[in-house]
């Protein structure tokens, strides 16, 4: 121990929102294991009753009470601790930490601030104050300028030449923030910014230069090192947070990382982080010049990505630094053999996607900029590009299969779809090589760097050369091996194989026949692990993705029936978040302490259940039908839990059982009873139980019939759904005409 700390506090983020969600459940968890570890009594703010950081035994006291300084301050009068922490609870932990430092509660009761000090916090949340330091050591940030009035805001919006962005300070997930050409747009954004913040910023545009992220880690010995680098696929003008992320950056080259990744050190030097950080980027690869977006001098949802990307614990490591660690005192708690003074090395590619829940709300906006609208994300390992875009776009679980394009997205204008981004914009680049865009054009539009639409390009090809084939031969068992092999190393699903060669049958049918024919030509996928060394270094670690580019398994299966399969709930939406992260978690404790070995599967994040010691197997990767049988097949566990992890495992019950798995708990048949509302409302017959009339509709002539029995209001709905999605309540003819054709 390097501080004589007895009692820490520290600050979780309260209900989850929109740019604010699961992620601070994990770094809030992961900082309260590391203080643990030294021996030192935990007290946890948070009044968030779904997340695993306020479950018994994790912090010694739990206050389920606002984030906010008067309770803050009477929590601090009762449990007299001696240090906090406020990086690990997202902006509004950071707010309300740097509010008790200017109040003096801080002073007052004698509490100190563990990790970055609250100048820095400062220095990198009031614009003013973070451009005057980046200026003093010669760092180049966006123009700027910080105003407190519509007035001053159109001064500047004219001094520095539209286009502008405007951003409210002190904000997240760009909250009140937007693009402006013109004064008329600034008023409207301006009024919007002021109800967030009393600050505003507005700065000059760089749409379209690259945006490129350093997750970078540093002691109170002045020790660096950058944990990862990431890239949008997406140029600057979308925000982060819902922007396609490529990790390793893959378009830089060697010269161009290097001098942001020491542009990133030094400014984190000059700022005096103490333990996490991230700095984003505007970069232009033409000139290689660049401006500095921000500093967020706290864990972030890059930051749960970075972790989880590379395998490196830096919620973890953050708060052990701030007990005053060094970087060499530490290990690396994936290898244990290494020091955490290693800079992550990837033999894979990463690729996050954000998953947006638009369809739920009447008359939203879903064109994409810089304010936050996805709800969730997914990550998705591969060891190439098109795999992993692949994987990714299945786990967003919104219908689509992969990147070649859904047949029932209509686009009636595909330039102006490029242009005006939306939350369907990678099926519109789909679209348009479909009808013939080149790679230039689509460029042109989009300014997505040549590279990720390259790799786009070879999908499609792929795809092609399967419809071809299908077009000459009916028979799965005639595919060749090396098309088939080469469909899955560019991330192609034995569903959407079955489907792009045209088979003709029962899609379910024509998975399995794909399936049979792969295993039975010896094209099966392969289990690596990630040790954060590039397998530089022996590591045995159980963080583990399956791909087909590559010829051995890196973990040893015995096959003895001891491991016990819990099936996650994969991306945070509205209606399933971090309360399934919850129950997959505590299923894990139960299986272990029962004395069977543990497995998850899961792909999201941002969630404990996704840690690499929870559990004794970590398999970061789908949960479609296809990727949970090889994950199945390779285990030969007891058995599978279906039920902690919502919906996505609950539609996966059937089609287990019916290639006999075993189900633990309640069973697929009982499942698909509650779930198919046909069966359900079958039992309450049986049994007696009332039930609001209701009917299965199949035309329309049915659903006017039905309703001149029951008379309005009705409900629609279908069957196998959570929190409501695709649910409507229709007062009227028009109403029940208008939202059945949008629900076909």
């Amino acid at each position: 121990m390097k501080e004589k700390i007895k009692k820490v506090l520290l600050l979780g983020s309260g209900a989850l929102k929109i740019g604010e969600a699961g992620e601070f459940d994990y770094s809030g968890s992961q900082a309260l294991k590391a203080l643990k570890e030294e021996g030192i009594e935990t007290v946890l703010i948070n009044p968030n009753i779904a997340t695993v950081q306020t479950s018994e035994g994790v912090a010694d006291q739990i206050y389920f009470l606002p984030v906010t300084p008067y309770f803050v301050e009477k929590v601090i009068q009762k449990e007299k601790p001696q240090g906090i922490m406020l990086a690990f609870g997202g902006q509004t932990a950071l707010n309300c930490g740097v509010a008790l430092y200017q109040e003096g509660i801080l002073a007052k009761y004698n509490v100190k601030v563990l990790g970055t000090p609250v100048q820095a916090i400062m220095d990198t949340e009031d614009r003013e104050l973070f451009v005057q330091k980046l200026n003093e050591i010669d760092v180049k940030t966006i123009k700027s300028e910080a105003v407190e009035n519509a007035e001053e805001a159109r001064r500047a919006a004219k001094e520095l030449g539209y286009p502008v962005i405007v951003r409210a300070a002190y904000a997240l997930g760009g909250l009140g923030s937007g693009f402006c050409n013109n004064e008329e747009q600034l008023d409207v954004l301006v009024e919007k910014a002021f109800s967030f913040s009393p600050q505003v910023l507005v700065e000059k545009s760089l749409r379209g230069w690259k945006e490129v992220e350093y997750e970078v880690v540093r002691d109170r010995f002045d020790n660096c090192i950058t944990v990862c680098n990431m890239e949008n696929f997406d140029p600057l003008g979308i925000h982060t947070g819902e922007s396609i992320v490529i990790a390793p950056s893959q378009t830089l080259t060697n010269k161009e990382y290097h001098k942001l990744r020491e542009l990133a050190i030094r400014i984190i030097r000059h700022i005096g982080i103490v333990g996490e950080c991230n700095v984003q980027y505007a970069f232009d690869p033409a000139s290689e010049d660049y401006r500095v977006i921000e500093v967020n001098a706290r864990l972030s949802r890059s930051s749960a990505l970075a972790s989880k990307a590379t395998g490196y614990p830096l919620a973890f490591v953050a708060a052990k630094l701030g007990l005053g660690y060094g970087l060499f005192d530490l290990k690396n708690s994936v290898t244990k053999t290494t020091s955490a003074f290693f800079e992550p090395a990837l033999d894979y590619v990463v690729c996050k996607i954000p998953r947006w829940d638009l369809g739920k709300f009447h008359g939203v906006d879903k064109e994409l900029g810089s304010s936050m609208k996805s709800v969730g994300e997914v990550m998705a390992i591969g060891r190439t590009f098109e795999e992993a875009i692949q994987k990714g776009l299945r786990m967003i679980g919104q219908g689509m299969h992969g990147f070649v394009e859904n047949k029932e997205l209509v686009i009636p204008d595909i330039d102006k779809a490029l242009l005006e981004p939306t939350d369907k914009r990678i099926f519109v680049i789909s679209k348009a090589f479909r009808a013939g865009y080149t790679i230039d054009q689509v460029y042109e539009l989009t300014k997505i760097d040549k590279w990720f639409l390259q790799k786009l390009m070879n999908i499609m090809q792929t795809s092609e050369e399967l419809h071809r084939w299908g077009d000459n031969y009916k028979q799965i068992a005639d595919l060749p091996d090396e098309l088939l092999r080469q469909a899955k190393v560019r991330g192609f699903s034995d569903f959407q194989i079955a489907r792009a060669i045209g088979y003709e049958g029962d899609m379910e049918d024509g998975l399995l026949a794909v399936r049979n024919h792969r295993k039975q030509a010896g094209i099966f996928p392969v289990v690596k692990q990630i040790d954060t060394l590039a397998a530089e270094y022996p590591a045995q670690t159980n963080y583990l993705y399956l791909t087909y580019s590559g010829v051995a398994n890196d973990v040893h299966y015995v096959g003895d029936h001891k491991s016990i399969v819990v099936l996650g709930s994969g991306a945070y939406r509205i209606g399933s978040s971090v309360e399934f992260d919850w129950c997959g978690v505590q299923a894990l404790n139960t299986i272990r302490k029962e004395g069977w070995r543990s497995v998850m599967i899961n792909y999201n994040p941002e969630t404990v259940s996704t840690d690499y010691d929870m559990c004794d197997r970590l398999y970061f990767d789908e949960l479609t039908f296809e990727r949970v049988m090889d994950i199945l097949e390779l285990e030969n566990p007891h058995g599978v839990i279906v039920s902690t992890g919502g919906q996505i495992p609950n539609n996966l019950a059937l089609r287990l059982h019916a290639q006999q798995i075993h189900i633990l708990g309640t069973s697929a048949k009982s499942i698909d009873n509650a779930e198919d509302r046909e069966k359900f409302s079958a039992m309450l017959d049986r049994i007696g139980v009332d039930q609001p009339r209701w009917r299965e509709l199949t035309s329309m002539e049915d659903i006017h019939e039905f309703v001149d029995e029951v008379g309005f209001p009705v409900l629609v709905r279908p069957s196998y759904v959570l929190s409501g999605a695709a649910m409507n309540v229709c007062s009227n003819r028009e109403e029940l005409e208008r939202f059945l054709q949008l629900a076909a």
